[in-house]
């Protein structure tokens, strides 16, 4: 599928960061850097992965930059300025965010309302509910292996016979790329007052054969938008 259109995605960013100017210079300025440089945002357009009318749990979900996106993107699609060939974006029916930073939960609330909903919580203990997609980005490295384990199987637990869970996730076995995505991570974990929390990361294989333990058909793209970094995105699909 074609990349992002550039006038595309610059609306796009323009209206999903604007929603931030409630919330103060910082959130504002940081969703124009985050969604105008993460591929992942475009990604999940591209690869159609939001359906209509889902339920969809955003664990780490920071200050709401993906409900921000998704209903950017749906926003431009009700005026018919859509790129053709691609999947329509979904209307989501609720989105849930969980992080465990409160200035960020604040930022997303302010900035976001309904459908949108964000909520203090630590992924490792907070109930998960019932959802159609969970996303998890970034975050599941900063919790030790067997944490990761158990938050995916609550993911699949949490999700219908159809659900979908997609994710970032670093490759460790890349060598120096890992190590310099895994740098950045901490960079930012620090910047948004997390401190240098240790990481914990695993071979893509490893990624790929818990989800397949529970029963998920896994495919795998790498997300790493040119940069050397050693980031892959797993698209896992029950039924």
């Amino acid at each position: 599928m074609n990349p992002c259109p550039h006038a595309l995605h610059q609306r796009l960013v323009d209206l999903a960061s604007q929603r931030y100017r409630a919330a103060g210079r910082f959130a504002y300025h940081f969703a124009r850097g985050k969604l105008g440089s993460d591929p992942m945002f475009p990604g999940l357009l591209e690869h159609g992965l939001i359906p209509d009318n889902a339920r969809i749990l955003d664990l780490g979900c920071g200050q709401g930059l993906l409900a921000a996106w998704l209903l950017a993107a749906r926003q431009i699609y009700a005026t018919g300025e859509w790129p053709a060939g691609w999947p329509a974006p979904g209307q989501p029916a609720d989105i849930r965010g969980v992080d465990l930073l409160g200035n960020d939960i604040r930022r997303a609330q302010t900035a976001l309302g309904a459908p949108a909903r964000f909520e203090q919580g630590d992924i490792r203990h907070v109930d998960f509910g019932q959802a159609d997609v969970v996303v998890i980005m970034d975050v599941l490295h900063y919790v030790d292996i067997p944490a990761q384990d158990e938050v995916l199987r609550r993911v699949r637990a949490a999700l219908p016979a159809n659900g979908l869970l997609v994710t970032r996730v670093g490759d460790s076995d890349a060598g120096l790329a890992f190590k310099l995505s895994d740098w950045v991570d901490r960079m930012v974990a620090f910047f948004r007052g997390n401190g240098l929390p240790p990481t914990h990361g695993r071979p893509l294989r490893e990624w790929k054969r818990a989800l397949e333990s529970l029963g998920f058909h896994v495919e795998t793209t790498d997300m790493n938008g040119g940069l050397p970094f050693a980031n892959v995105m797993l698209i896992a699909r029950l039924g």
